[in-house]
């Protein structure tokens, strides 16, 4: 079976000759002190070989548990921000239907929708809303289960549970993705008898996707999980290469440092697939976590192509050369689409009659990496055989392993984040919160002046 490539010709051409090269060694060292645990943030390298270690057991424990909120829920919301949600919902909008929100329900195939992301108020009212006379279920993901914006969500979703639907069916429709022992989610899930899964110690929730932070709710939305995990399991294999021309990781986190420090100060990772969109949100965080630290750290953007051709290919193709592209290619869809003849051909489009869509969108692939390249665009290209679990697994892993490589390169500590604090601390102060009392005082005053 093929597994995902990486090429960088046309990447390589903006680096002096030799100089990808030196990062041999150091890619090697960098590898080495992931093994051994001995870097910055080596508490949290339970990603490492997580694919490695899910036993058999544990999926299919998931997949029980999965199998009672399918059977006996119309819609499950998954409550989690960050981590907590962005990797099962980019698996799980790369795995569906593109409408199958708008499309009959069947039996045992629910709606699976988000909470806890945000704090909208009309979109939680417009949910709340949604949810009234539905049968519904709720995964509540929080290590803490204070993360104000969850738990927020998680309150309000948790009286409606069991207004509507009876303490008795609540606690069997209320699944807890926390942490094993503390945590006001962990105490309420002992509480009131919840099934619950643990979110392990040592995995912090950008890398989280393949523990049932992801793994259950991308089972509720009946995508096979065991060939996800199959498919990351391979590409830790691959990725544990020290030949860094024949580790896609190695050689992407080194190309990428490279061409940073030659000023490359924007990395935009792109799609031909409008499936790609939450893949590309995913990575964003992944990145730029790890990396936007210390005063470093390369911009993670992205963009939806050929859409935003339309709105950013300006901006791209020539303005700040600061710039490089990371495009995600998937060599074969899945349906199979003909343009057909038109006798009138008034949009000119019959010279693509009998063609297939993918071909068009090839040939637009192809274009526009050509000319972003002449106009002074760096591009990498991620080739993924098909968009299916199995690759999406391999794709999930391999920019896992790069990150934790690339981040050590700019020597900083890629598994922490300190700076999403900052605003939570001005936040509770200005809510008054208990226990904030001075920071409350100081931010009234400075806001006084």
């Amino acid at each position: 079976m093929e597994n995902i490539k990486l090429n960088i010709e046309n990447s390589a051409c903006f680096i002096a000759e030799g100089k990808l090269a030196t990062y041999e060694p150091l890619v090697k060292t960098y590898m080495e002190t992931l093994e051994k645990g001995t870097g910055l943030g080596n508490d949290f390298l339970g990603w490492l070989h997580l694919p490695s270690s899910i036993t058999k057991e544990h999926l299919e424990d998931i997949k029980a548990t999965a199998k009672v909120l399918r059977e006996n829920c119309e819609v499950v919301v998954v409550a989690g921000i960050g981590g907590s949600y962005l990797g099962a919902r980019a698996v799980i909008e790369a795995m569906s239907d593109s409408f199958q929100w708008l499309k009959e329900k069947k039996e045992g195939e629910p709606t699976i929708v988000f909470a806890g992301h945000n704090i909208g108020e009309d979109y939680l009212y417009e949910l709340t809303s949604f949810l009234k006379n539905k049968k519904f279920g709720v995964i509540n993901i929080s290590k803490s289960g204070t993360t104000t914006e969850t738990a927020l969500a998680f309150r309000l979703l948790k009286k409606q549970c069991e207004d509507q639907r009876g303490k008795e069916m609540a606690r069997k429709v209320i699944v807890a993705v926390t942490d094993a022992k503390k945590g006001a989610a962990r105490v309420t899930a002992d509480n009131e008898g919840y099934k619950s899964f643990i979110i392990p110690d040592n995995v912090g929730g950008r890398f989280s996707v393949l523990t049932p932070v992801g793994l259950l709710p991308i089972a509720v939305a009946g995508i096979d999980i065991e060939k996800l995990v199959e498919g990351a399991r391979k590409m830790e294999e691959v990725c544990a290469n020290e030949n860094m021309y024949e580790n896609p990781a190695a050689l992407y986190a080194a190309t990428r440092n490279e061409l940073y420090r030659n000023g490359k100060k924007i990395e935009i990772l792109v799609n031909f697939q409008p499936k790609l969109h939450y893949f590309n949100e995913w990575w964003k965080q992944l990145y730029g976590e790890s990396e936007g630290k210390d005063g470093k750290g390369i911009y993670p953007s992205s963009v939806d192509f050929s859409t935003d051709l339309h709105s950013m290919g300006q901006w791209i193709q020539e303005g700040e050369r600061t710039i490089y592209e990371t495009v995600v290619s998937i060599e074969t869809p899945n349906h199979e689409l003909r343009v057909p003849t038109d006798e009138q051909n008034l949009d000119g489009l019959n010279f693509l009659a009998g063609k297939r869509v993918d071909e068009v969108n090839k040939m637009a692939e192809l274009g526009t990496q050509l000319a972003h390249v002449d106009g002074g665009v760096p591009n990498m290209r991620v080739s993924v055989p098909a968009l299916n679990e199995y690759y999406i697994g391999q794709l999930i892993y391999f920019f896992e392993k790069a990150c934790g490589i690339s981040g050590y390169i700019l020597e900083v500590n890629p598994f922490n984040q300190p700076g999403v604090e900052a605003y939570k601390k001005n936040m509770f102060a200005l809510l008054n919160k208990p226990g904030y009392e001075k920071e409350s005082e100081a931010i009234q005053a400075r806001l006084k002046k």
